[in-house]
Order: C-alpha cells, then sequence, then structure tokens
C-alpha cells in the first residue's frame, strides 16, 4: 500500500527542473537525494552543487562510488547503520579523493518518539570522524533538532510539508511552514 500513495506522490524529471529553475530564481540551494545510478547522472545535469546519501542507501557502496566520483560533497545519513559500515562508506568515498563529507545521525523511525533520539550518538561521531557532523530529525515537534546544536550538531535536516494531514509516510513527522520558522529561528539563538 505504502508503494501505491509514493506512485501517487513521486516526480518526474519534469518536476524536478521546475523545481530546481525555481530554487534558482528564489536564490535556494536546491539539493536532492539519489536512490540509483541514473538518479545521479540526471541530478549532475541539473548541476547539484552536493549530494545527501539516505540512510538505507549508506551500504551501497556503488552509488557512493558514482557521487564521490563528481567531487562534490556528501552528505551521508546514517539511520540503518553501523560504525562500520559508516566507516567503509566513508572509506568508498575518500578512495575516490572526495574529502567533502558530512555525516548525519540518524534514527530511521518515522515518527521518532522523543525517547528514542539518542543525540550522544552526535558527539561519537565528532570523536571518531573528522567531518562536520548534523542531526536528521524524523520527531514530531523540533526539539531535539534544536537540542542538538549543543551537542556539536552543525547541519540539520528536517521534513518539511504545508500539512501534516496529506498523504504520505513523512507529513506527520514534518514541519508546517510556521513550524520551520520557529525551529530555525531557536536553532540561531541557541548558536549565539
Amino acid at each position: 500500500i505504502l508503494i501505491d500513495v509514493l506512485k501517487k506522490v513521486e516526480f518526474g524529471e519534469k518536476e524536478y527542473i521546475e523545481i530546481k529553475k525555481y530554487c534558482d530564481e528564489k536564490n535556494i540551494t536546491f539539493l536532492c537525494t539519489a536512490w540509483d545510478i541514473p538518479s545521479v547522472d540526471f541530478l549532475e545535469k541539473l548541476n547539484v552543487p552536493a549530494y545527501k546519501i539516505a540512510s538505507s542507501e549508506t551500504t551501497n557502496l556503488s552509488l557512493l562510488r558514482k557521487m564521490a566520483c563528481t567531487g562534490k560533497p556528501i552528505i551521508v545519513s546514517t539511520g540503518m547503520c553501523d560504525i562500520i559500515d559508516i566507516e567503509e562508506a566513508l572509506h568508498v568515498i575518500k578512495a575516490t579523493g572526495n574529502t567533502k563529507i558530512a555525516i548525519l545521525q540518524c534514527t530511521t523511525l518515522y515518527p521518532l518518539e522523543l525517547d528514542k533520539v539518542n543525540l550522544s550518538v552526535i558527539r561519537t561521531l565528532a570523536d571518531r570522524f573528522n567531518c562536520p557532523i548534523g542531526y536528521s530529525d524524523h520527531t514530531l515537534d523540533s526539539v531535539s533538532a534544536i537540542a542538538s546544536i549543543g551537542v556539536g550538531a552543525n547541519i540539520i535536516e528536517k521534513h518539511f510539508t504545508l500539512d501534516k494531514n496529506l498523504p504520505g509516510p513523512d507529513h506527520k513527522a514534518s514541519l508546517e511552514p510556521d513550524g520551520l520558522k520557529a525551529m530555525v529561528s531557536a536553532i540561531r539563538t541557541v548558536e549565539m
């Protein structure tokens, strides 16, 4: 049933081209997660400035290698990985000569309950790897995203929606416009 929902809301190349054009007009950085090698080829045509690899694909070493060979920064999500998976992913990226890597602490549950967030992993990743560390937040609010700044996160990924009641798997754990604005404001305050 989830596949039926995803098919209804998935974009084709035309929609991605429109979104990229709109982002360029509004001076918004357009990023996209590539799920396979043909997607990397397509995103290269759109001239994305960086790549993100989804938690479920971090062990897809051929996909990581393809992204890394572009020479662009790669944001590695870790929600379905152990430390050995992360080390192997970084080794594959660095073997191409690409050292522009950031890591996101992520727990792959939708929505994520606050007692399962475990922000201390951010410090563990920072101690182990010499790169920027961030936090991918799937909770129902923004408390843990804001708190992650205090433990060293310098990238925040939070899903965004126009309406939490829309069909699809991510809307419930996403922020609506006012919530996103409040989260960004709170993060800027914590950074000070």
